[in-house]
């Protein structure tokens, strides 16, 4: 999965909280929000100074799909979206959370629904017949 595909599934997906999302979709968009975060900040700092009206509208815009995208990576690692709430926690939770988000997902269909990366496999081969 390349960046704009990523990006692309995130978005089409921005509020479904069902299914998986393989590592390259999760830190992909993750990396889409830090960088809209930054041009944000930018853009404010040059037009409004100290008001940071385009990151809050940025930050509002991504929250719902940054949530989805986390619950569905979860998911992925075969563990409820609810682990989420572990960011609630400093620095701890946040920690678990970065290595829940890196580990690899669950091999074949779990509860949350079949394994993205042998579909993207799948996908991939049939695109090159």
């Amino acid at each position: 999965m390349d960046f704009s595909q990523a990006i692309r599934i995130c978005l089409n997906k921005y509020a479904t909280f069902s299914g998986r999302a393989q590592r390259s979709e999760y830190w992909y968009f993750f990396l889409f929000m830090v960088v809209v975060n930054i041009v944000a900040s930018v853009l404010d700092s040059a037009i409004f100074g100290d008001i940071p009206v385009l990151y809050f509208i940025a930050t509002l815009a991504l929250l719902v799909p940054s949530i989805a995208a986390g619950v569905r990576r979860l998911h992925d690692t075969d563990k409820s979206g609810w682990w989420l709430l572990l960011g609630l926690i400093p620095v701890v939770g946040a920690i678990v959370l970065i290595v829940f988000f890196c580990q690899h997902g669950t091999v074949g269909p779990n509860q949350f629904g079949p394994d993205p990366l042998q579909a993207s496999i799948a996908n991939a081969h049939m695109a090159r017949a």
